[in-house]
């Protein structure tokens, strides 16, 4: 029997690589965005149907669930639309905290409780999230970033729970650094002249070549994803990519404090 997949945040990066992934090996792709009308590659991929949806649209998440549903089961769901929101925690405006949480936070939990009936009722379904290391470790100027990205870990952990005597298991895709257009296309700012050195620091060590260079491709982190809607265990994080891996191996190693101290020299030069 062909299995199913539903994957928010599908038009760019690691969803899009996620989509062809799947469909290259024989599953049915619904794959999702606010646009689904600028796309051409993927609507005329075999197996890939595209879906309209804002996970931030209560309307469009039950549409596009229902749509899909009415299909036959959905196998996973792979949550992965989300967006950066950089700078100053004091430079955010309300409207810029509310976004960030409504979509990368609120956005994951309302599509998820659009497929949890179904999935209790078949006691069987994958709910897959990307998360990031930035849901593990942190680093300066990321913090609301950080909050949804933390929250999501969380919120994974005490679902399995609640969700595996029904059969449904709950995986989050950890990624480091993806070679993507996150940072232009899915990146918000909020400057703030007081933070403007430290601002500067930081982004200079974030662009940093050697620091880049161990960055992933789409691809690869949807090698993981792969990996984790197959998974069987009650593992729930999967931590992608060599940079990410590294981190988290290293906060794990020597503890929080002094973990903090190695970031606060790199990025802040004290």
């Amino acid at each position: 029997m062909t299995r199913t997949i539903f994957i928010t945040g599908a038009s760019t990066g690691l969803g899009r690589a996620t989509a062809l992934l799947f469909a290259s090996k024989g599953w049915k792709v619904f794959a999702t965005m606010r646009n689904p009308a600028k796309e051409t590659e993927l609507a005329a991929t075999p197996g890939i149907k595209l879906l309209a949806l804002d996970v931030t649209r209560p309307d469009q998440i039950a549409a596009a669930a229902g749509a899909a549903l009415a299909e036959g089961p959905v196998d996973v769901l792979f949550n992965n639309a989300g967006y950066g929101l950089a700078g100053p925690f004091e430079g955010a405006t309300d409207e810029q905290l509310t976004a960030e949480l409504d979509t990368n936070l609120l956005g994951v939990m309302r599509v998820t409780q659009a497929f949890l009936p179904a999935m209790r009722e078949a006691k069987s379904g994958a709910i897959l999230t990307t998360t990031s290391i930035g849901g593990l470790v942190t680093f300066p100027f990321n913090s609301v970033y950080h909050a949804t990205k933390w929250g999501l870990e969380g919120w994974s952990e005490s679902l399995a729970f609640e969700l595996e005597p029904f059969g449904i298991r709950v995986k989050t895709v950890a990624p480091g650094g993806i070679a993507t257009d996150f940072t232009g296309r899915s990146l918000v700012m909020t400057p703030h002249a007081a933070y403007a050195g430290d601002m500067a620091k930081t982004f200079a060590a974030f662009s940093d070549p050697s620091r880049r260079s161990g960055a992933s491709t789409a691809e690869q982190i949807a090698e993981v994803v792969w990996e984790a809607a197959n998974d069987e265990s009650d593992r729930v994080t999967f931590v992608a990519g060599a940079d990410a891996k590294a981190n988290y191996a290293r906060r794990l190693e020597v503890g929080i404090d002094a973990f903090r101290k190695g970031i606060r020299q790199m990025f802040l030069g004290r």
